[in-house]
């Protein structure tokens, strides 16, 4: 091992003194995460260009209406911010794009990376007030299949638990904890998949019909393929919204408390957590609506994936046994 060591730091002098660029190596797993949030933040800014973000429309029918139902001082900030954004619709928008494309590559390269990651904090929390509405959950309207508690908030999560730092002591068990620690990222995980549970409990979800008509209008706007899904989906759905929702609401708590299981089980509800996210973003979030051409985001499915892969568990260490630690003692005598 010091052998190899020394040849290791030896090649490095050696390629450093030649000019030669070191060998490179691949991102290891936290940072193959951070890579696909900061691919995340690109294709988001990327969404802030389209044509119909730079009309007043973006600002009167798109994030005015995120004000209702809230408490009064928040619905008086939300208000007056998409009065100034339909106002100067062009300005703004083009600096909301620059930013989050400013992000993404601020979080792709290394020597930046925490200040992406801070910086998408900051914005993140902005975005989920001003334009989010704070995801509706105080206004009641948060559901879990449209992408409750927002889906910029998970956004400043994921920077949190990608954090490039990592707590002193024994290495955790999954990269969500390698930065706060395996409490707090257990905690964490609790919290979001045990609230989204709560979600799918809401509002119209406990209608019989709600589920149908939250399919139904996301075919508006939809290219004929993706609105001919929506319909298949919602007479598949038909009036046992109830039922599906009660369904999606143990299965959720299923997954938030699967954080205290074992290595393999463990991993098997990690699975489930990315399928749920996937088929929530696929057949009840219409692919972000990437294809309606009014989208700002890819909503919350992706990201509760991502999310779901950074607790990933790593296989737990060998346990040496006393007997081998005895036959080890006895051959070194």
């Amino acid at each position: 091992m010091v052998g190899g060591t020394s040849e290791s730091v030896g090649s490095t002098r050696v390629r450093a003194s030649t000019g030669t660029p070191p060998a490179w190596r691949p991102p290891d797993e936290r940072r193959a995460l951070q890579l696909v949030l900061a691919t995340i933040w690109l294709l988001d800014g990327v969404l802030q260009l389209q044509p119909f973000m730079f009309t007043r429309q973006f600002g009167t029918t798109m994030l005015a209406p995120t004000a209702a139902g809230n408490p009064n001082p928040v619905a008086h900030s939300i208000t007056w911010a998409a009065h100034v954004i339909s106002n100067h619709s062009v300005t703004t928008d083009a600096c909301f794009a620059v930013i989050q494309i400013l992000l993404g590559l601020a979080i792709a390269w290394r020597p930046t990376v925490k200040a992406g990651l801070a910086a998408s904090i900051v914005w993140a929390v902005m975005v989920w007030w001003f334009g989010e509405g704070l995801g509706g959950v105080i206004a009641g309207r948060a559901h879990t299949v449209s992408g409750a508690p927002g889906a910029v908030l998970l956004y400043a999560v994921l920077a949190v638990l990608l954090w490039p730092s990592d707590r002193v002591g024994p290495d955790p068990s999954f990269i969500a904890a390698r930065a706060v620690g395996e409490p707090v990222a257990r905690l964490l995980w609790v919290v979001l998949w045990g609230g989204l549970s709560l979600f799918a409990m809401l509002g119209s979800n406990r209608s019989a019909d709600g589920l149908r008509d939250l399919v139904l209008r996301m075919s508006t706007g939809e290219p004929a393929w993706l609105a001919s899904l929506d319909r298949h989906v919602a007479d598949a759905l038909g009036r046992r919204g109830l039922a599906i929702s009660i369904v999606l609401c143990v299965v959720l708590a299923a997954i938030a408390l699967s954080v205290y299981l074992p290595f393999r089980p463990a991993r098997v509800m990690v699975w489930l957590a990315v399928t749920v996210a996937l088929l929530i973003w696929v057949l009840g979030q219409n692919f972000g609506q990437v294809f309606s051409g009014s989208a700002t985001d890819l909503n919350s499915g992706p990201l509760l994936a991502l999310f779901a892969v950074a607790y990933w568990r790593h296989r737990p260490p060998a346990t040496v046994t006393p007997e081998v630690r005895r036959r080890v003692a006895v051959g070194m005598a």
